[in-house]
């Protein structure tokens, strides 16, 4: 039988009543979605070092750091060191891993606000290793006339320091050196001088020790010929605007950890770390006044 106009119309009223209860629930479904959704925490590192080798030297911590904040953690390698500035300065990145000298010019790309949250206790003093294969080589002197290699150019310690160490030495790289090489990262600049595509280059102690004891680099073929004197350099980073409970999450994590534990231990092992320990801007003013002397920043 077909519906009289008042039938019609009671039916339709009953579902536009049912479409805006639906309607009404929406919002409610949607933010109950969204927060079932963990919050993720987007971090990275100045290239240093081979991108595989960060990867793996970072999975366990990232997965420690979660636990702790009850956030997804996402590592997202990047090209080179000037990425990692522009990304936090662009909010595209919460965490990096930072040289003294990055996180200067992180402190002046963000207008002062990138915050220095923890370094490592060996990054209070912390120094190059001068390396080379030639019989030659015995001081900084020698180096004079012979082809060299840094790390990469934005590297406080494959770069920065050795440059300004160099230049107290009285030795200007650019006038001294028959040729002046970039390697871009650590490890590479071992590889350079052990297939003899530099006669000397420079990287940090950490990673030549890390390469000499699992035997990728034979001390008896290439070798450390000077040292530099120490100074402070790498530090975990934050972007100025994240949200300071997440801040004090995060440092409080990273100040929690404990080589007496084992599952501690595991992770600062693969951070060439003993501990943690909290970091401030003006640890890092040194690192700025040597990079004006060395003409890397006006």
């Amino acid at each position: 039988m077909p519906y009289s106009t008042t039938a019609r119309r009671a039916a339709l009223r009953r579902i536009a009543a049912a479409a805006a209860a639906v309607a009404s629930l929406s919002p409610l479904l949607s933010t109950t979605a969204r927060a079932a959704e963990p919050q993720v925490l987007r971090v990275s590192a100045i290239p240093d070092e081979a991108p595989t080798e960060l990867q793996r030297k970072f999975k366990p911590l990232g997965e420690y750091l979660s636990q702790a904040t009850g956030m997804k953690v996402v590592f997202t390698p990047v090209s080179d060191y000037a990425a990692v500035v522009e990304s936090l300065a662009t909010r595209k990145l919460d965490l990096a891993w930072l040289g003294g000298f990055t996180y200067v010019q992180a402190r002046i790309r963000t207008g002062g606000t990138a915050i220095p949250l923890v370094q490592r206790e060996e990054d209070a003093r912390f120094t190059s290793r001068f390396i080379t294969a030639d019989p030659a080589i015995q001081g900084l002197a020698d180096l004079k006339g012979k082809t060299f290699a840094f790390g990469a150019p934005s590297s406080t310690s494959g770069s920065l320091m050795p440059r300004y160490y160099l230049q107290q030495a009285g030795i200007q790289p650019e006038r001294d050196f028959k040729t002046v090489a970039y390697s871009g990262a650590h490890d590479a600049t071992v590889a350079f001088v052990a297939a003899g595509k530099a006669e000397a280059g420079v990287l940090n102690a950490s990673v030549w020790d890390k390469l000499v004891e699992t035997k990728k680099v034979d001390p008896a073929k290439v070798r450390v010929f000077a040292t530099t004197p120490p100074y402070f350099d790498y530090n975990w980073t934050v972007r100025g605007d994240l949200d300071p409970a997440v801040v004090q999450k995060l440092k409080a994590a990273f100040l929690a950890l404990d080589a007496a534990r084992p599952e501690h231990k595991a992770i600062l092992e693969l951070q060439r770390a003993t501990r943690f320990i909290a970091t401030q801007p003006e640890n890092y003013d040194g690192i700025q006044d040597a990079a004006k002397a060395a003409g890397l920043l006006k």
